[in-house]
């Protein structure tokens, strides 16, 4: 696995300081942005505040939803009345289409947490345990402990990396399923794909694996890779989710998908303790057709990620290299201060994140927005 931590002597924010020429001296990477792009993303301070608050704090789509979408929305809210039944076979057809995989495969939940819910709940329908990366996605441990699974956390690696031989030490006669997010969250950092696959094979011969992929569409390192394939080839115990709430821009109408062997798709359907709304369904329906609005938002959070992330690597902060619409950047302060501080500026950013409490999790606004951040961030920090 490729580490992710942009590496420095020294540290902006926490007990290191930086000089005020130290920019210039800092020598260029080929993934470093122009130093005219920096100057003009920080440094200048004319950026005025907002007079709303600036959300990077959910992991949220800032463009909403695609103008078929919206058109969907307006156009469902007539079949309001009706129940969405008739809707769940061309949905699962279309996903099935777009993923080569039948429909029979494919479970269809109020956002892909009601899928993460189900598959905590299978896991802890028998006495045992589940074991997943620390820190990690809440949702399916949460739910999963709460109705009696012990969860064994294991700590990332150095890296901040998901850590598959630890996962796989941790790995008990009880353990009933491990998950996996991947990209990870809060810590956008991916699992390298053939080791990936290698893991879940071996660890789905004797429980479950779930792997969380609400990011999938948002990366481009070719270390990734899908575990799409393994349930399309018919492998048992493996179940894969993705969701419209991030690149489709969905979240608050709450569509997700889960994909895994007949059998147990099957058995997470009949366990459903509901259905998609009409609005909802509509609208993914809308938006899955609709790929321009999908590479738009690609170019424009790779927009924000550069500007974000090139005042982070020029400014020799520590901080993951996203690999999906967020990044977890080091500080050097406690988070609860750093909310409160930037609440001040009209920006709330994410909540902490134990065992980094002086990490900050923050998702990508739109590319202005998020140079208004890099600018508040040197008044405040810098």
């Amino acid at each position: 696995m490729k580490s992710r931590i942009s590496r420095r002597n020294f540290l902006l924010g926490s007990s290191a300081v930086v000089a005020a020429g130290a920019m210039q001296g800092i020598p260029g990477t080929p993934l470093s942005p122009p130093l005219n792009l920096m100057k003009s993303a920080f440094g200048q301070g004319n950026i005025a505040m907002p007079d709303t608050m600036i959300r990077m704090n959910s992991n949220e789509n800032p463009w909403g939803p695609s103008r078929a979408a919206l058109r969907a929305i307006n156009a469902a809210v007539e079949e309001a009345n009706l129940y969405t039944y008739f809707l769940s076979g061309e949905i699962s057809e279309l996903i099935g289409s777009q993923q080569n995989i039948a429909p029979e495969h494919i479970s269809v939940g109020a956002g892909s947490s009601e899928i993460l819910k189900l598959g905590g709940l299978l896991a802890s329908m028998n006495e045992g345990s589940i074991v997943v990366p620390d820190p990690t996605f809440e949702d399916l441990p949460r739910y999963a402990g709460a109705n009696g699974s012990e969860v064994i956390r294991v700590p990332v690696n150095d890296n901040l990396e998901t850590d598959l031989e630890a996962m796989a030490s941790a790995v008990r006669r009880d353990t009933k399923l491990i998950y996996i997010c991947n990209p990870n969250n809060p810590i956008p950092s991916i699992v390298e794909k053939n080791a990936l696959r290698d893991f879940v094979l071996e660890m789905s011969r004797d429980r479950m694996v779930f792997v969380d992929e609400a990011y999938h569409e948002f990366v481009d390192d070719p270390e990734y890779g899908t575990m799409m394939g393994l349930v399309r080839d018919g492998h048992q115990n493996i179940i894969v989710a993705r969701t419209a709430s991030k690149i489709h821009g969905l979240a608050g109408l709450r569509v997700g998908f889960g994909f895994s062997h007949p059998d147990l798709a099957a058995e997470i359907n009949r366990r459903m303790t509901g259905t998609v709304n009409i609005i909802g369904m509509r609208a993914a329906l809308a938006s899955y057709r609709d790929m321009e609005h999908s590479n738009f938002v690609l170019r424009k959070n790779k927009e924000a990620l550069d500007i974000t992330q090139g005042y982070f690597r020029e400014a020799g902060i520590r901080h993951i290299n996203s690999a999906a619409n967020f990044t977890f950047v080091e500080t050097g302060h406690d988070i609860d201060e750093v909310q409160a501080r930037f609440m001040e500026h009209n920006i709330r950013v994410g909540r902490p994140f134990p065992p980094y409490r002086n990490w900050m999790r923050l998702s990508m606004a739109k590319p202005d927005e998020m140079r208004y951040f890099v600018q508040t961030y040197e008044k405040l920090y810098g």
